[in-house]
């Protein structure tokens, strides 16, 4: 006779009556009847909340016991969908990996929801969830995904806002310690319809990067100051930047026994080389207009909007992609391979990431800070004995165009996504698991292990003061006002994946010498053009492309603000010490 023990349980059946009792059905299962309080679920075990909370989460800003409060609520919240399967997808970084991990199993111990955490590359994670949109397929019950898309989630209708869902369908399943005012990067994530469509996840920049002890080392300043005539320190502007890129690579070439360069980049045919550009890199070089989180009427991108209607991004339709100041960042980008290792040009960012820590880089001017992770191991190069790293982040610095009030670089904002496709218990159960893996009672712990802070609370803790010295400069950054002029891809660009394989499409023809840099920017900006036209015509609504008119150049490069006509591209190089350069931040 086959004990009770031995019988499997269908603890996810729910039945109409709570008289009904506990059957043997014919195959052999036990099917519990989950109703009322007659067999409710266990309360959340002690041992269970031990294990988490005095372990992998035993770091919070929340005491232990306000953190078992938040496990509790968690466990009772995900009743309904206990023995359930979810299925999520993000990109390749560190912080996801914990999550696949191990946030999905302290989530599944906690909740009984069991979770699938998928991992894939950037591209690959547009793609599916464009897919997933256009087919009405429910394949994933959420994404994490680039805030980049918020001006396709909110023109759409295809996605879920969160404001209006956490007072509605979400209100049973949403955490009341969600505390969304404490997010870093909400404004990111609002539409300009004053909804929040997303939830950050994880948060990441691209800064200066550079040889702290390189350029403090006084046979290197002196021989600088000869030769540029201004002191050897962070660059102010990309004339400087050149100018220390070609010292380190022409003049000093070899440190300690091994050749050096003076620059670091990435430009293999791939998308991503499409991010390398799209991610804010015209507008370092002051493309667009003034405007924070992005420039107006002109963007990052070069896409001129009226009021909310994207109108064009070519200089004859009064967009900027093609304007000098493009041509300009773009020739740049192009040139300072020279100063890079032979290999840069056929590295992906993921190949890319790790190269500073080689010890042969002396400086990178567009260096995610999701590799701060990798570039503070212990017996790396770059690193002291003591673990302090030999490296500093800093200001980036800005191109010939850039104008106070304009963005100052790219912070990429991971957030968790919802579609309306998915049907409402697996979109509530999967609500549950996103709010796990940002909650108070976790997320310090992930900001550790990835680096990629999301809430104001970890930033500011004892914690993170106390790992600061190690992490060379990125508490510094997070803690100042700076984190809101290093912004995403705004609203103004209407559909992200149909529109960001452009990017690396054309950019490759420049690096690759196959047109001039000027043809290779018309050639984009008319394809952005036909791009912005089709999405009008195929989604339209009220926010939705509108294509200006085409004027002369002349008209539009006259008239105030972006696009700008040609101006001095090669200002004097300035440079500032570590700690000038950091109270930019402020």
């Amino acid at each position: 006779m086959t004990s009770e023990r031995s019988i499997p349980v269908l603890s996810n059946i729910r039945c109409r009556s709570a008289s009904v009792a506990p059957k043997i059905l014919a195959s052999g299962v036990l099917c519990l009847a989950l109703c009322g309080d007659a067999l409710a679920a266990p309360k959340l075990s002690e041992e269970t909340v031990s294990y988490w909370l005095d372990g992998e989460f035993s770091v919070s800003t929340l005491s232990r016991k306000e953190q078992a409060a938040e496990l509790a609520w968690f466990h009772k919240a995900a009743e309904p969908f206990r023995g359930m399967t979810i299925y999520v997808v993000s990109e390749t970084i560190d912080t996801h990996w914990y999550e696949a991990n191990i946030l999905s199993k302290a989530f599944e111990d906690v909740t009984g929801i069991r979770v699938v955490h998928e991992i894939t590359g950037e591209d690959d994670l547009v793609r599916k969830l464009l897919s997933q949109i256009e087919t009405g397929i429910n394949i994933y019950d959420a994404f994490i995904s680039d805030s980049d898309l918020i001006g396709a989630h909110y023109r759409s209708g295809a996605v879920v806002a969160l404001s209006d869902y956490i007072q509605q369908d979400g209100a049973a399943v949403t955490l009341p310690t969600l505390d969304l005012q404490d997010f870093i990067g909400l404004n990111f994530t609002t539409a300009p319809d004053g909804k929040v469509y997303q939830l950050p996840d994880q948060q990441f920049a691209n800064l200066y990067w550079y040889r702290y002890d390189w350029f403090n080392r006084k046979d290197l300043r002196e021989r600088f100051q000869r030769l540029y005539g201004y002191e050897l320190g962070v660059p102010v502007n990309w004339s400087a930047y050149e100018d220390i890129a070609e010292f380190f690579t022409v003049h000093v070439k070899e440190l300690d026994g091994h050749p050096v360069w003076g620059h670091m980049d990435y430009g293999k045919t791939d998308p991503s080389l499409g991010w390398r550009i799209s991610d804010a890199w015209l507008s370092m070089a002051g493309m667009g207009d003034r405007g924070i989180p992005n420039g107006v009427p002109v963007d990052d991108w070069g896409i001129r909007v009226d009021g909310c209607r994207p109108v064009g991004a070519s200089v004859q339709r009064g967009g900027a992609l093609d304007s000098p100041a493009a041509n300009y960042a773009i020739r740049k980008f192009v040139d300072w391979f020279k100063y890079a290792p032979p290999q840069a040009a056929n590295l992906t960012f993921t190949e890319a990431g790790g190269w500073v820590g080689t010890g042969q880089i002396a400086q990178q001017i567009f260096w995610y800070t999701a590799f701060v992770a990798q570039a503070t191991q212990p017996g790396l190069p770059i690193v002291n004995a003591d673990g302090t790293p030999k490296w500093r982040i800093a200001p980036s610095p800005v191109g010939a165009y850039w104008e106070e009030g304009m963005k100052s670089g790219y912070q990429d904002a991971g957030s968790w996504t919802l579609l309306k496709n998915t049907p409402a218990d697996r979109r509530r159960a999967a609500w549950l698991y996103a709010q796990f893996t940002v909650s108070k009672t976790v997320s310090l712990k992930k900001t550790l292990v990835g680096l990629t802070p999301i809430r104001l609370s970890d930033i500011n803790s004892s914690v993170m003061s106390e790992k600061a010295p190690m992490l060379g400069g990125l508490v510094e950054f997070y803690r100042s006002n700076a984190r809101n002029y290093w912004t995403p891809t705004g609203s103004n660009v209407p559909n992200y994946a149909k529109l960001s394989p452009l990017w690396w499409k054309y950019i490759s023809l420049a690096l690759e010498g196959a047109r001039p840099v000027d043809e290779v920017m018309q050639d984009l900006a008319r394809a952005m053009d036909r791009g912005l036209d089709a999405v009008g015509r195929e989604e339209p609504g009220v926010c939705s492309p509108r294509l200006n008119p085409e004027s002369s150049r002349e008209f539009w490069l006259k008239a105030p603000g972006a696009p700008k006509p040609e101006r001095n591209e090669h200002p004097p190089g300035k440079t500032l010490s570590y700690e000038e350069s950091i109270k930019v931040w402020n």
